[in-house]
């Protein structure tokens, strides 16, 4: 991307963001695109928790996403937005902690959803698949689980893997409550990596 000297530089894009408490989201594309899929989980998220006084299931917040995306040339059900003229150029992992215990979700721009135990998307997804497929094992821990995602993350970036290109969140099953991983965490793990 061009810059100026004229233009002031903005800190970098988040790439993992909050849908809810018990919540969070990856997403790999069209940044724009994907605040518009995000805030509309945000507004179902909220709203299903006003009316029914508990946290919404990740698999409904998921639906609600994909049901967006494949509207997308018809407008949607209540919404005063124009309808999009093409579909959302983004692919979302959406992950959290409900009563089903921790699940995991990858959505594409078709509106089409599914569940995996452990996922990538992005320019990296088939090697990053590969890797995490001869690593991952169920009775992971946490810290072994955010090893893994570093290691892998470094395997496949072009450029080198620091504390600020990459962001890291967790959700325990515990307390089903985000805990964004600090830059010191993130470091320390890092040094570690082969």
């Amino acid at each position: 991307m061009a810059s100026s000297k004229l233009q002031v530089m903005t800190a970098k894009s988040e790439k993992l963001v909050e849908i809810d408490s018990h919540c969070a989201c990856a997403m790999s594309g069209i940044v724009g695109d994907a605040r518009i899929l995000i805030d509309h989980a945000r507004v179902e998220a909220q709203n299903h928790s006003f009316n029914w006084k508990e946290p919404m299931g990740i698999e409904a917040i998921t639906q609600a996403v994909s049901d967006l995306a494949i509207n997308f040339g018809e407008g949607y059900e209540g919404s005063k937005r124009k309808p999009m003229s093409r579909p959302y150029g983004v692919a979302l992992l959406i992950g959290g902690v409900d009563d089903h215990g921790p699940q995991l979700y990858q959505t594409d721009p078709s509106g089409t959803y599914c569940q995996w135990q452990a996922d990538a998307i992005g320019s990296g997804q088939e090697t990053a698949m590969t890797q995490i497929k001869e690593a991952y094992h169920q009775s992971m821990t946490i810290e072994e689980a955010e090893k893994m995602i570093l290691q892998t993350l470094k395997n496949v970036m072009e450029e080198s893997i620091t504390s600020d290109n990459v962001e890291l969140t967790v959700i325990r099953t515990s307390t089903r409550k985000q805990e964004k991983r600090t830059v010191a965490h993130i470091d320390s793990i890092i040094q570690t990596l082969s």
